[in-house]
């Protein structure tokens, strides 16, 4: 059978091209250890892809601000049906519809039963951790594609109840695979719960995600701050307050006028290494969300930092910063007695109550974050169009089954 994806080609350069068909076997490729390749995984199964979500965690490759190999095919993002068993799943079948957590993990080792799949030992032989599409997480092939292999089945996939009520929800339960628990992850390591006023640095969909875990948490102000309006009026459409950054630099005298005392209970870091300093769109500060973060939080808050850092940023604006050493006020956060969580959400620990969110329509992901859809072939311009701040979470439908 053929297969077509999307692959990174060098940087600021997407193209579908033609790949492997998968079968249950890591093959050599872009990317792969090469200690993984030859990996046998007949605990695995292949999905048809249904959606597969351009995120932003993909842009920081192809934008080349990481080590990511030309030839790597992108996407950690996966919806599909199970098509074809490998001999050791037991527990899915042919025809189900399952969402794919980011994160690659065993079940097996000391940090999958702690439910910290985000860092599983034995599936990335360079570091802790796997993911689909993505440099340095042990070469699982993406899934922006027609197909795709899914190790660790069993344990990995979450499959939905019922194909029908999953097909007419499928746009929300497409952000389950990493946006919604990523975002969801950043307010439940910010402390959020009922009563709390969080700020969240950020509006792109991790941080309307964010945004809308919070308020599903019970926060009393949701506060969201970016530089681009179009992205903050997204924000403001489902009850959030916002601070426009570029306007007003000072996120703390905003964020008086909006509570009457310049501080949060907590806040979310949305952003991650690719920040620009408060006031302009050209000028990198990597450390800016950090340090504004310590600032507005009250003493012994608690910040979540699911944006993203790196351990190597060729395009960063200094030396320290190409080795992910950022001049961050570390002395304040101590002062302060802050609480600091970083990371990759572990996915698989929120994704289940999420999908009953979902189902329930407690949680309206897909309008939160403006799900749009297009086709596989059209993935290369919503890059770009992603790239230059549109205020949407772009779903590729790679088979015409959401329409």
């Amino acid at each position: 059978m053929s297969n077509r994806g999307v692959v990174y080609i060098g940087p600021g350069n997407v193209q579908v091209r033609d790949i492997r068909f998968p079968d249950l076997v890591l093959r050599e490729g872009p990317g792969v250890p090469e200690s993984n390749v030859g990996r046998k995984c007949e605990h695995g199964v292949i999905l048809k892809v249904i959606a597969t979500n351009i995120c932003g965690s993909d842009q920081h490759m192809v934008r080349g601000r990481t080590t990511a190999p030309e030839g790597l095919v992108l996407g950690h993002e996966i919806t599909g049906e199970v098509i074809e068993i490998g001999r050791d799943v037991e527990f899915l079948e042919k025809g189900d519809i399952v969402s794919v957590p980011f994160n690659v993990a065993c079940g097996r080792c000391i940090t999958c039963r702690r439910q910290d799949t985000h860092i599983c030992l034995n599936v990335n032989p360079e570091r802790p951790g796997g993911a689909y599409g993505y440099v340095d997480m042990g070469g699982w092939v993406g899934g922006q594609s027609e197909y795709v292999m899914v190790p660790y089945a069993d344990f990995n996939l979450l499959k939905f109840p019922d194909k029908d009520q999953a097909l007419d929800k499928i746009l929300d339960l497409a952000m389950l695979a990493d946006i919604f628990p990523t975002g969801y992850h950043g307010a439940v390591s910010a402390g959020v719960g009922v009563g709390s006023t969080v700020y969240v640095a950020g509006a792109g969909p991790v941080g309307l995600a964010a945004a809308h875990a919070s308020q599903l948490l019970g926060a009393s102000v949701v506060i969201v701050g970016d530089l681009k309006e179009e992205r903050l009026a997204q924000a403001r459409s489902f009850g959030c307050e916002t601070i426009n950054l570029m306007e007003h630099d000072d996120a703390g005298e905003q964020i008086e006028q909006l509570l009457g005392i310049p501080q949060v209970d907590c806040a979310i870091d949305a952003v991650g290494f690719e920040a620009y300093q408060h006031g302009t769109d050209h000028e990198e500060s990597p450390a800016v969300v950090l340090n504004t973060m310590m600032d507005v939080v009250q003493a012994g808050g608690r910040l979540g930092i699911p944006g993203l850092y790196v351990t190597e940023d060729p395009g960063a604006v200094n030396e320290a910063a190409k080795v992910g050493s950022l001049s961050i006020r570390l002395g304040l956060g101590w002062a302060k007695a802050h609480h600091f969580v970083t990371g990759q959400s572990p996915t698989m620990r929120y994704h289940r109550d999420l999908m009953h969110a979902i189902l329930s329509e407690r949680a309206n992901i897909a309008e939160v974050v403006n799900a749009t859809v297009i086709s596989l072939d059209e993935a290369p311009n919503g890059y770009k169009d992603f790239d230059k701040g549109a205020s949407k979470k772009y779903v590729i439908d790679p088979h015409g089954m959401l329409n």
